[in-house]
C-alpha cells in the first residue's frame, strides 16, 4: 500500500490552540523527512526518514508517537510526539522516547523458545512458530471437543487494544479472560459503577474550577501525560488544586491545598464534605431533583417519610450530619480546619469540579470502593457530573471498534475467574487463581500470560510459583511477551511479541472531554509500504520472529478449526476473499470503514481510504466538547418497541439467550423525567444515579446501599504504633517506571534506580535508624529488607515503598541485566517456606549495546509483593493492598533484598478474607448483576445458576 500526499496541509486535532507543536515535521514531510546525522558532528551528514505515526505502550494512556525510520536501512532512529494525537498532542513523557530502548535491547527476545528441563529449570531450546501453534492448537482444540472450554485461559496485564480478546475467545466459546484489574482497580470502577454504570471518570481539568486528586495523579496517575497537561492548564487558568495523598507527591507539591490523611480515612472526609454541602444548601438541586433515584432512597430508608423532593433532601441531610469535619479528623488524623478549608473551596466550584481516583485510596483499602462512591456524592451534589469542567464516565469518551464477523457470546461460566463468594467483584478474581487451583476448584490445561508477571506484580507470589510449576494444575503455560519476567522463567513457551511500534491495536481513552481512535501500528512494515517493499506478514518486518498478537491470534484460531467443524474458523476469515483467511490490513480496513463514526468523510476529503488515513495520522479524532450525553433525548427509532416500567425506565423484551451489553441493563434503552422528556440517562438499573442502590440491597449488603464509611484494614484504631507497627503503602509509582514492562529501557533505569523506604523522622528516632540503614519489614507472611529514607515527605506512622523495582532472574540468559539481580531460591524451614535472596545486584555487563557496559547503578531493589497475603475485599474483589507491618532495624543474618515467605501463613490468610465475603445469589437465581461490567460476558442464561 502507498499512501498518496495529503492535497493539502491538514490542521491537526493535536495541534489545535498550541503553537508550538507546529515545530514538528509537516505531515507532507512524512514519507522523506530530512535531518542530519547527530552522531555524524561536526560533519553535516543528511539523512532521510519516513515518518510513521504509533502508540506508545509503556503505561494505558497510548499516547502518540511518531517514529523516524531510516530509509536506507529500515532501522527506527527515534521516537518522538505525534502532533496529530488529540490526547497527548505532541508531548510524552519519559517513557514515550525510551521505546527505543525496549526495541534495541541486546536482551530481548528473538525467537519462540520451548522448556526442556524442569518448569524453572532455565533450560530452552528454540522451536519454529509452527511447531509451537500446531501444539498450542491441538491441546485446545482438544479441551474444546471435551467440553473441558473452562480449561484454557488468557490472562492479560494490559490489553493494548479494546475488544480484541472477545473475539477469540467468543469464537473459542470459553470463558477465559483473566485480567489484573483486581489488583488494580477494582475498588475505584466498583464505586463509580454502583452510582451510574460506568467504571472510570474522565475529569474536564483544563476548563475546571476546583480540581481534587485522591493520588499522585498530576506525575503519575492514571492517563499520566494527557491529564498532567490539563491538570496544568487548569492551574493556569485559576483553578484550585486540592491533593489527598499521606506521600508528598510531585503532584502534592503543585497543590493549593495537600492534606495528608491517615490511609483509609478519605471516605469520612469526603463524607464531611457532602455534608456540609448539605447542611448549608450549597447544592445543585435542581440536578439532584432529576437524576438522583429519590424516590428509591425515601422507600427503601423512610417509608413513612412524604414522598417529595424537599423531605429527600432534609432527610439525607439528617442521615449523614454524623460526617461531621470533627470525626473525619479523628479518622484522618489531621486538623477539622484544614477539612473544612477543603470543603469551602469545594462548594465554591460553581459546578466545575474535576477530580479522580482510580488506585490510591480504593485499591489500599478493606471497603476502599466506599472512596469512589463517596466521592461521587460529593461530584453530584455540586452539580459537577458530565458538566463542563466537571467529571464525566469514560464512557462518553470512549470508542470500542470491532472487526468483522463477531462471533456470539458464550454460554459458558468459569468460577476460577468469577466465584460464587465474590458476585460483585470489578473483575476477574485473579489473585485467588493460585488458591483456587491447590483447592482443586479446577484445572488449566492451556494458560496464556500476556504482557502480565503474576510472580511479581500480584500477591503472595510465591504460591503462584507453586502451581505454576505444577503440571497436574497447569497443563500448558505460553508466556507471550517481548521480554525475560518472573513468570515467563516457569512458562513452557516464551514466544516473542512485539513492543509499540512492533504491533497492531487499537484504543480510545478518556483524556479529556472528547473522542479519539488510536492506532498503534509495526512502523517497519509501514515504512516497507511507502518504499514498496514485499513482506508476508508482520515477523518479516520486526526483529528476528517477533510477532505480534492480533495475527497470532488468527493463525492460531485457523489451526484450532481449519475445517470449520467447530464453528470457529469462519470468524477469522476474510470478507473481501470469502473462504480465505483474514490478514491484519483486511481486518483494520473493515473496521476503520465500518465501526468509526466519521473517519470515512474525513478520510475522502485527504484522497485516502479510512485504512489510509489512520496509517498516515495515526488517530482520528471523532468528537470534541463531549459533556452531558445523560441528556441526550432518545428519538422514536430509538425507543421503537420498549415500554417504560413504574420508574419510568423504558426497555425492550429479552431473552436468556441473547447478550448482556458489556455495561448496562439489558433491554434498558432511557428514562423518562418529570418533565415528560426521555434521555439516555445512566447505565445503572434506574437508568439514574444511584444514591440508593437496590444492587447492594439485593446481593446481601443493604447496610451498604448508599455511600458510607467503612474502617480499613488498616485504620488508625488498627495500628499499634508503640509495638512498632505502621502502615506500609507499596502502591505509589515512580514517573518513569511502569510495572515491569520499562525494565529493558536503559534511559529510565538511568533516570530512577534506587528502591528506598520512605519514612518520617519521628518514625525513624523511634525505631533508631537513619537513611541508609538496614530494616526488617515484617508482614502476616513472612518479611523483606530494604533500606531507609528519611523524609519529611511523608506522615508519621506510615511507611511507602515504590511498586516498580525488586526485579529478579533465576538463570544467566533470562530476565533484564539492566534492572534485575540474580537471586537465589530456597526452602529453609521445609517446602512451605520460600527465601530469595540476592547472589549478585546490577553492574555493567558487555552486549551488543556498548551502553551496557557503562552502568553505574547497583540497586535491584526489594520484591515486596512477595510478601504479601492476599487481601481480596468482599465486595469490589480488590486487592487492599495496604500492609499493617513491624519495622525493627535489619537482624545480623539479614541482606538486603532477601524475602522470607511461609505459604502456610498465605493460606490462613487468604481463609480469613474469604470469610468475610456473603455467597449470595441475586434476583431469578443470578450469579452477577448485569449492569456490572463483565469482560467476555456470555448470554444472559450463563448469569443464571
Amino acid at each position: 500500500m502507498h499512501n498518496e500526499q495529503p492535497r493539502s496541509e491538514p490542521v491537526l486535532p493535536g495541534a489545535r490552540n498550541h503553537e508550538h507543536l507546529r515545530n514538528f515535521p509537516p505531515v507532507s514531510a512524512w514519507d522523506d523527512h530530512v535531518e542530519f546525522d547527530a552522531k555524524a558532528h561536526p560533519r553535516k551528514v543528511p539523512r532521510s526518514y519516513a515518518l510513521v505515526p504509533t502508540t506508545c505502550f509503556n503505561c494505558e494512556s497510548a499516547c502518540g508517537l511518531l517514529a523516524y525510520v531510516d530509509k536506507d536501512d529500515l532501522s527506527i532512529k527515534k521516537l518522538e510526539g505525534n502532533p496529530a494525537h488529540p490526547g497527548s498532542r505532541g508531548r510524552n513523557c519519559a517513557k514515550g522516547p525510551a521505546t527505543i530502548n525496549q526495541l534495541n535491547d541486546p536482551e530481548r527476545i528473538l525467537h519462540p523458545l520451548k522448556r526442556t528441563g524442569d518448569r524453572g529449570a532455565g533450560q530452552w531450546r528454540r522451536v519454529t512458530w509452527d511447531e509451537a501453534l500446531d501444539d498450542i492448537a491441538a491441546r485446545i482444540r482438544r479441551a474444546i471437543v471435551e467440553n473441558r472450554n473452562e480449561e484454557v485461559m488468557y490472562h492479560v496485564g494490559r490489553p493494548g487494544e479494546d475488544g480484541f480478546a472477545e473475539r477469540f475467545l467468543n469464537a473459542w466459546g470459553v470463558d477465559g479472560h483473566n485480567s489484573h484489574t483486581n489488583i488494580c482497580s477494582s475498588g475505584a470502577r466498583f464505586g463509580m459503577t454502583l452510582w451510574a454504570g460506568y467504571d472510570r471518570p474522565s475529569p474536564d481539568y483544563a476548563n475546571a474550577n476546583v480540581i481534587l486528586l485522591l493520588s499522585s495523579h498530576l506525575e503519575t496517575g492514571h492517563y499520566f501525560n494527557p491529564h498532567a497537561q490539563r491538570i496544568m492548564e487548569g492551574k493556569q487558568g485559576g483553578a484550585k488544586l486540592i491533593v489527598l495523598d499521606p506521600r508528598m507527591s510531585n503532584t502534592a507539591s503543585h497543590a493549593d491545598t495537600w492534606l495528608a490523611p491517615w490511609p483509609g480515612s478519605e471516605a469520612a472526609i469526603l463524607l464531611a464534605i457532602a455534608s456540609h454541602l448539605l447542611r448549608t444548601r450549597q447544592i445543585d438541586e435542581a440536578f439532584l431533583r432529576r437524576w438522583f433515584n429519590w424516590q428509591t432512597y425515601l422507600r427503601e430508608l423512610h417509608p413513612d417519610a412524604p414522598s417529595d423532593f424537599g423531605t429527600f433532601l432534609d432527610r439525607l441531610e439528617s442521615d449523614y450530619a454524623a460526617y461531621t469535619f470533627e470525626f473525619a479528623a479523628q479518622e484522618a488524623r489531621i486538623p477539622a480546619a484544614k477539612i473544612a478549608e477543603v470543603a469551602e473551596t469545594v462548594a465554591a466550584c460553581g459546578g466545575r469540579l474535576a477530580s479522580h481516583v482510580w488506585r490510591s485510596a480504593c485499591a489500599g483499602n478493606l471497603g476502599g470502593w466506599q472512596v469512589a462512591r463517596a466521592l461521587w456524592f460529593v461530584l453530584a451534589l455540586t452539580g459537577s457530573i458530565g458538566a463542563k469542567g466537571g467529571t464525566s464516565p469514560n464512557g462518553w469518551n470512549k470508542l470500542i471498534p470491532h472487526g468483522p464477523a463477531m462471533p456470539a457470546p458464550h454460554d459458558h461460566w468459569n468460577e476460577l475467574t468469577w466465584p460464587r463468594e465474590y458476585p460483585l467483584s470489578t473483575n476477574e478474581m485473579s489473585i485467588l487463581l493460585p488458591h483456587f487451583l491447590a483447592e482443586r476448584r479446577g484445572r488449566l490445561e492451556v494458560y496464556f500470560s500476556r504482557v502480565y508477571n503474576p510472580i511479581w506484580t500480584n500477591p503472595d507470589g510465591f504460591t503462584w510459583m507453586q502451581q505454576l510449576t505444577d503440571p497436574a494444575k497447569v497443563g500448558l503455560h505460553v508466556a507471550l511477551t517481548p521480554t525475560w519476567s518472573e513468570t515467563a522463567e516457569f512458562a513452557d513457551y516464551v514466544l516473542p511479541m512485539g513492543h509499540g511500534p512492533e504491533r497492531h491495536d487499537t484504543h480510545s481513552y478518556e483524556t479529556h472531554a472528547g473522542r479519539w481512535l488510536g492506532f498503534r501500528q509495526p512502523v517497519r512494515r509501514v515504512a516497507m509500504d511507502r518504499l514498496g517493499r514485499d513482506y508476508t506478514d508482520t515477523r518479516d518486518t520486526n526483529p528476528g520472529e517477533v510477532w505480534e498478537e492480533n495475527e497470532f491470534w488468527f493463525e492460531l484460531s485457523w489451526r484450532i478449526d481449519p475445517d470449520n467443524a467447530l464453528g470457529i474458523r469462519e470468524h477469522f476469515e476474510s470478507p473481501y476473499r470469502p473462504g480465505e483467511k483474514i490478514t491484519v490490513d483486511e481486518y483494520y480496513r473493515w473496521m476503520f470503514e465500518n465501526q468509526v463514526p466519521g473517519l470515512p468523510e474525513k478520510a475522502a476529503e485527504q484522497g485516502m481510504t479510512p485504512l489510509e488515513y489512520m496509517r498516515r495520522y495515526g488517530v482520528v479524532e471523532i468528537d470534541d466538547n463531549v459533556y452531558r450525553q445523560d441528556e441526550r433525548e432518545l428519538t422514536d427509532a430509538e425507543l421503537e418497541g420498549a415500554e417504560a416500567d413504574a420508574d419510568g425506565v423504558f426497555r425492550r423484551p429479552v431473552t436468556l439467550d441473547s447478550a448482556p451489553p458489556v455495561v448496562g441493563e439489558a433491554g434498558s434503552v432511557g428514562v423518562r423525567h418529570d418533565d415528560g422528556s426521555v434521555t439516555a440517562g445512566w447505565l445503572t438499573p434506574s437508568r439514574k444515579l444511584e444514591v440508593y442502590s437496590t444492587t447492594m440491597r439485593d446481593w446481601g449488603w443493604p447496610e451498604h446501599a448508599t455511600p458510607g464509611y467503612i474502617r480499613s484494614h488498616v485504620a488508625h484504631s488498627e495500628i499499634d504504633i508503640a509495638a512498632g507497627e505502621l502502615v506500609l503503602v507499596p502502591t505509589f509509582r515512580l514517573p518513569t517506571l511502569i510495572h515491569t514492562r520499562s525494565g529493558n529501557a536503559k534511559y529510565l533505569n538511568e533516570i530512577s534506580n534506587t528502591h528506598p523506604l520512605w519514612l518520617n523522622s519521628a518514625d525513624a528516632r523511634r525505631h533508631g535508624v537513619d537513611t541508609g540503614g538496614l530494616v526488617r519489614i515484617s508482614t502476616e507472611i513472612g518479611y523483606f529488607v530494604c533500606r531507609v529514607w528519611v523524609t519529611e515527605g511523608i506522615r508519621p506512622g506510615v511507611c511507602a515503598l515504590s511498586h516498580h523495582m525488586g526485579r529478579w532472574r533465576l538463570h544467566p540468559g533470562e530476565g533484564s541485566r539492566w534492572v534485575a539481580g540474580m537471586v537465589e531460591l530456597s526452602h529453609p524451614d521445609g517446602e512451605h517456606t520460600f527465601m530469595l535472596r540476592h547472589k549478585t545486584g546490577i553492574a555493567p555487563f558487555d552486549s551488543d549495546d556498548p551502553d551496557s557496559a557503562r552502568i553505574d547503578w547497583q540497586d535491584p531493589g526489594v520484591h515486596q509483593n512477595l510478601a504479601f497475603a492476599v487481601h481480596p475485599d468482599p465486595w469490589s474483589g480488590m486487592h487492599c493492598w495496604l500492609q499493617k507491618i513491624r519495622l525493627a532495624p535489619a537482624h545480623a543474618e539479614d541482606r538486603y533484598g532477601d524475602v522470607y515467605v511461609d505459604t502456610r501463613r498465605s493460606r490462613a490468610v487468604y481463609r480469613e478474607w474469604l470469610a468475610k465475603t456473603r455467597a449470595l445469589l441475586g434476583p431469578d437465581g443470578q450469579r452477577r448483576p448485569e449492569f456490572l461490567m463483565r469482560p467476555v460476558p456470555p448470554v444472559r442464561r450463563a448469569f443464571r445458576v
